[in-house]
């Protein structure tokens, strides 16, 4: 298997265990076509995604920044201690890295122009799935302890994404995106707003008329775990007509992340 690092180095933190499972960047070719063959399996297979005729013939959800990318892996090691053990992944994008072709992912969504005047560094995050034979509380922690490792040790200030609301039925969706704006929007410096021509405005019941603990609940642990981060929301929904979903842009500021992170990687 030949060695692949997105950015010309060695992972920063080594693999982080919880029994048999662990948490750690891909360093083979091999591993990354794990994820890739993860992301297809869950998006067009379980999701319902609309794959082109690429994507249907090599079955592996891939795009140009998957080279430029550093890919988080949940490994069962029970199944496998390579490859074969993939069960969970996140791609992760900084900016040196998104400055090699030219602009991050989430840029065909959102106007990224307030992120150019922010002071610190930047993470996108993005294509987090996880096996359905995987989906627990304990993969999940795992995904938000590597992340937090990868930012104490890049110094990353701000982390963003695009989240996803399955499906794009806006009536269905109208109490989450009306919650979530209502109660989540993002400070002005970093409120991010989807680009003119796929803008769909969020708040669209009377805030008054929605249970804002019901609505949370309902959320996807995804988007529930970046609002327990202190994340926020930007403004606008997209509708992902390829990946079936209705995308949000999230925010995190690091220094809100969980101070426990902070204090056992110091250590």
């Amino acid at each position: 298997m030949t060695a692949v690092l997105a950015i010309g180095q060695e992972p920063l933190f080594e693999e982080l265990r919880a029994g048999n499972l662990g948490v750690r960047l891909a360093t083979t070719a091999d591993e990354i076509d794990a994820a890739q063959a993860l992301r297809f399996k869950v998006f067009y297979e379980e999701l319902s995604a609309r794959p082109d005729a690429g994507t249907l013939a090599s079955r592996r959800d891939r795009d140009q920044f998957d080279p430029i990318a550093d890919h988080l892996l949940v490994i069962d090691h029970d199944i496998g201690d390579d490859a074969r053990g993939v069960v969970g992944t996140y791609r992760l994008i900084r900016q040196e890295a998104a400055d090699k072709i030219g602009r991050f992912y989430s840029a065909d969504e959102y106007d990224l122009t307030l992120l150019e005047r922010f002071p610190g560094r930047l993470l996108e995050l993005g294509r987090s799935c996880v096996d359905q034979t995987h989906r627990s509380r304990a993969v999940m922690q795992l995904l938000w302890r590597g992340i937090a490792a990868y930012v104490f040790q890049h110094g990353i200030e701000l982390m963003f994404g695009c989240a996803s609301l399955q499906g794009t039925d806006l009536d269905g969706l109208a109490a989450d995106l009306t919650y979530l704006y209502t109660n989540h929007l993002a400070p002005e410096p970093i409120r991010l707003r989807a680009v003119a021509d796929r803008y769909v405005d969020m708040c669209r019941l009377d805030p008054a008329a929605i249970e804002p603990r019901q609505v949370l609940a309902g959320l996807p642990p995804l988007i529930k775990g970046y609002l327990r981060l202190g994340g926020f929301v930007g403004d606008g929904a997209v509708i992902d007509w390829q990946f079936n979903t209705t995308d949000i842009a999230v925010l995190v500021k690091t220094d809100l992340v969980t101070e426990k992170y902070y204090r056992h990687y110091a250590r």
